[in-house]
């Protein structure tokens, strides 16, 4: 009878475990295939892993760092021995740069960098780096058998705009603005076949929209201009760029293409110190004479521009006159000489066949000067003419297939330069 009491009892006792041992395999997760058991999962409090800070791929914080300046007559050997390294091992250094970068373009005023290891007793330079450029820099890994590699900087491209009146010059009106006055040259080199920038007037107005390049927050001087107008003279000049056949180009509202057959000017943004005439008091003669060309005065050694595709048909020197002078044939109309130059563009010959805005020489003073600038001159037919009244003949104009497009560009682009 007790027997059979105490069966009855369990039996459910029974049941009830069963049950939970069933329900314990359905509900409770298990790890998957491969998984460590719970018990030797390691678990990282994710405040304790630290930050790495990068410079040139770099972890910095490992690191004593070291920032300089690359001096006067120095090279890379030089910064090499001043951080321990011996001849040998510089050569070896050399050797593994070839093909990667040549160390004799290491260049004063660019900036370097170097990596010390943190041992207060003993500490090793295990990396140089030099600042090639704004974008790019040289890493020498100076562990183990040495390594040398480039790297680049990520860039930005930031949209801008600006709106000025001049009351000097353009030059100084964007700097008033805050922007870079290096925008004066793009605008001259878009606008140079239309616009006289050096016969700019108080109160012509300038509008721009534009992106600057930027490196880590740092701005560039390399710029791509979205749309622009200058007001000159009464008139208001457009510039859209619109690509055709593959070439980005500048146009005007119309769809005519702003560059010409001939640059304005065969220099960057300089003045002018004597123009055309027939009658001019000659310097350093103490007489008056006829003077067929433009005086651009500007620093020794400026580039000096082709102002369109040409011939040269001669190089040579002019003790008592030109100097140093480049003589370009254009067409079997006109002819441009470029005189008083400091020295030719290397490898330019006569017989060379030159490009628009390609450089054919530098500033310079020399024949018959007394200071640095350049006499340009200009020949249709033979006879001299006066090269700021000379026209440009326009590229060809956007193709009547694409006109509804660019219309619809140019109407947006317009109404923005309008509402700035």
């Amino acid at each position: 009878m007790q027997k059979a009491l105490n069966k009855k009892l369990w039996l459910p006792i029974v049941a009830v475990l069963a049950a939970a041992v069933v329900l314990a395999a359905l509900f409770i997760p298990h790890g998957e295939e491969g998984d460590a058991p719970l018990d030797e999962v390691e678990i990282t409090d994710s405040t304790e892993v630290e930050d790495i800070t990068l410079k040139y791929g770099i972890p910095i914080d490992q690191y004593d760092v070291h920032y300089g300046i690359v001096e006067p007559g120095q090279n890379l050997s030089y910064l090499l021995a001043r951080h321990g390294m011996s001849a040998l091992q510089v050569h070896r250094l050399n050797k593994r740069a070839e093909g990667v970068f040549d160390v004799r373009k290491v260049r004063a005023g660019q900036a370097y960098a170097t990596f010390h290891t943190c041992d207060s007793l003993n500490p090793r330079t295990e990396y140089l780096v030099y600042e090639e450029s704004p974008r790019s820099y040289v890493v020498f890994d100076l562990r183990g058998d040495y390594n040398v590699y480039r790297g680049q900087y990520p860039v930005t491209w930031k949209e801008k705009s600006l709106k000025g009146t001049l009351n000097s010059s353009l030059w100084v009106a964007i700097q008033e603005q805050g922007a870079s006055p290096l925008l004066a040259l793009e605008m001259s080199n878009i606008f140079g076949w239309s616009i006289d920038f050096f016969g700019l007037q108080e109160g012509d107005e300038f509008r721009l929209i534009y992106r600057q390049e930027y490196v880590e927050d740092q701005a560039l001087d390399s710029f791509h201009v979205l749309a622009a107008s200058f007001r000159h003279a009464d008139s208001t000049y457009y510039a859209i760029p619109f690509i055709q056949e593959g070439e980005e180009l500048y146009y005007n509202e119309h769809g005519n293409s702003l560059e010409g057959a001939f640059l304005k000017a065969p220099l960057d943004y300089y003045r002018i110190t004597s123009r055309f005439t027939n009658s001019r008091f000659h310097p350093v003669l103490k007489r008056r004479r006829a003077h067929h060309g433009v005086d651009y005065a500007a620093p020794t050694g400026t580039p000096v521009y082709a102002t369109g595709n040409g011939r040269v048909i001669a190089k040579a020197y002019q003790a008592n006159g030109g100097g140093n002078y480049v003589k370009i044939r254009h067409n079997s109309v006109y002819t441009t000489t470029y005189m008083h130059l400091s020295r030719f563009a290397k490898g330019l010959k006569v017989g060379d066949e030159v490009k628009q805005k390609q450089v054919i020489g530098y500033v310079g003073s020399t024949g018959l000067s007394t200071g640095p600038h350049l006499d340009y001159r200009v020949f249709e037919n033979g006879k001299p003419i006066n090269p700021l009244l000379i026209k440009s003949q326009p590229k060809k104009p956007v193709a009547p297939a694409l006109m509804p497009q660019f219309t619809l560009l140019c109407d947006s682009l317009v109404h923005r330069l309008q509402s700035l």
